[in-house]
């Protein structure tokens, strides 16, 4: 099975560099399963109906989320009623949504579970211990089993790739917007990489406007942060698994802006 992941869409431009990128990622990789991290396409913060709609028109078929996924308060009314969104599993049970969920295709079941970490982030369940819940459940259906885990520490993120090693076919890492270069195969057969970075603007700071958050920076003073136009990147993820064991036999690591232009 192959499946092609994007890092958080920010906002507005990343919507558009999904749009526009997405088709020729398709006919490169020839995906059977898209999964996109959308917490942030709602002006940076949060996911609207309008960009859930819009991400599954493209041909997503999983969008997956972090610690804004309640920024916009309208996910409250469709986030029951997707097939296709899920939040971090080891959010509080009494929040609405789901953590994973099952797509079938041609090229097998494949199960996608959401986490958020708890490392200089907000306090959640522990997410090793969901992890192993989630992950035994889901191989009663099959071996393919993607993970996103949406957490600030490498360190943390490092722990989860070697915690489920063998047991599922990727770790990806999402949430600090810049890309890592340690994409590989771990020894039991998971593809791992610490962080996919994000698709949005390429010359702000994490996706936001330079300028706001330099001035943050230099003051401590309170400002609102905007993301801006301009040129753009996606960052992302493939892996490539056998249905059969759900073990990784490749896995790539996706950039695309004005210094790494897209030519497949």
């Amino acid at each position: 099975m192959k499946i092609l992941f994007i890092g958080d869409i920010v906002g507005g431009p990343g919507m558009d560099t999904v749009r526009r990128h997405l088709p020729k990622l398709r006919r490169a990789y020839k995906p059977d399963v898209i999964i996109a991290n959308g917490e942030n396409a709602a002006s940076g913060k949060g996911l609207t109906r309008d960009d859930h709609d819009e991400l599954l028109f493209a041909g997503v078929d999983v969008i997956t989320m972090g610690n804004h996924t309640w920024d916009k308060r309208e996910i409250f009314d469709f986030i029951e009623g997707s097939d296709a969104l899920i939040r971090p599993a080891n959010f509080s049970s009494d929040a609405p949504g789901r953590g994973r969920v099952t797509i079938r295709k041609e090229a097998g079941a494949l199960t996608v579970i959401n986490l958020h970490g708890r490392t200089f982030m907000p306090p959640h369940e522990d997410p090793f211990a969901m992890a192993d819940r989630m992950v035994e459940e889901a191989a009663e259906e099959s071996p393919l089993i993607f993970v996103d885990f949406h957490a600030e520490a490498t360190s943390e993120k490092i722990a989860m790739g070697w915690h489920l090693d063998g047991r599922v076919s990727a770790v990806v890492g999402t949430h600090t917007h810049v890309q890592t270069a340690d994409d590989r195969i771990l020894p039991g057969g998971t593809a791992y990489l610490t962080d996919a970075g994000m698709t949005g603007p390429y010359d702000g700071i994490l996706g936001m406007r330079k300028e706001e958050v330099l001035y943050r920076f230099k003051t401590n003073m309170p400002v609102r942060f905007t993301v801006p136009d301009g040129r753009t990147q996606l960052g992302g993820f493939f892996v490539e698994a056998d249905p059969k064991s759900g073990k990784a036999v490749r896995c790539e690591r996706i950039l695309i802006n004005d210094d790494h232009p897209f030519n497949g």
